[in-house]
């Protein structure tokens, strides 16, 4: 077996070198290691005993915990980078929910993308209630502006949701409103956008925490939204856009 430091040659090395935004301080391995094996588990639809035997065959040895740890520590830290840095958005969105389980029980992936199909933003919720739609709402606007108009479902949770909206900008003394489409035929291209996600979650099977799911899709969305082309560096690999996020 390869030792740590003789490893870094057997993964890609092209990072851009920018200013550290994560750190990867007292990593045991090389950090083009650890983004290779998170970018890969996001990226492709495998489980960690499926990673953990690829990492094996380029002279690492890890076992799939230790897999596991990293995806929780840095995909949702590269998630937040990655709003940061992508491209601008429409503003005209479509938004739904779909489902993932954690635990064994069911939780709802919020989602929305711009009528172009680019993601905007996404939220793992225990619940599919009001509080929920709201938070996700507040989440999104704030991390994309307010949009003109948003299309849903019949969703009375997501329609209560907008309304909470809507009313926070008349208190601010707005002179204008969303507008709310509540039809379910538009909101097909969402539907579309989910096959990506549950595609890549199906050999994950169920995950055994929430933190370690949010983390999980958090990733699995960055390689979704690189895939889209949703980032200057469009022209470059996957895996070098995803390091890039890391610094």
């Amino acid at each position: 077996m390869l030792s740590v430091a003789s490893q870094v040659r057997y993964f890609p090395t092209a990072i851009i070198r920018i200013e550290e935004l994560i750190s990867f301080k007292g990593a045991q391995y090389p950090k083009s290691v650890i983004l290779y094996a998170v970018y890969f588990y996001v990226r492709f639809p495998i489980s960690y005993r499926d990673l953990e035997e690829i990492m094996a065959e380029r002279g690492v040895d890890l076992d799939h915990a230790t897999l596991n740890r990293w995806v929780e520590k840095y995909a949702g830290a590269i998630a937040e980078e990655a709003h940061r840095r992508k491209t601008p958005t429409g503003r005209s969105w479509r938004m739904d929910e779909t489902y993932v389980k954690v635990k064994g029980e069911w939780t709802y992936l919020y989602r929305a993308i711009d009528k172009e199909g680019k993601t905007l933003d996404f939220m793992l919720s225990e619940r599919r209630d009001e509080a929920a739609a709201t938070a996700f709402f507040v989440k999104a606007i704030g991390n994309n502006g307010w949009p003109d108009k948003v299309v849903i479902d019949k969703s009375g949770s997501n329609t209560v949701g907008l309304f909470n909206m809507n009313c926070l900008l008349v208190m601010c003394g707005w002179c204008w409103l969303i507008t709310v489409r509540r039809t379910k035929y538009l909101n097909n291209i969402i539907e579309q956008d989910h096959r990506f996600i549950k595609k890549l979650t199906r050999p994950m099977q169920t995950f055994k925490s929430l933190n370690s799911a949010s983390a999980t899709l958090a990733g699995i969305e960055v390689a979704h939204m690189i895939r889209k082309g949703q980032f200057d560096q469009s022209e470059q690999s996957g895996f070098v856009q995803f390091a890039a996020l890391a610094g």
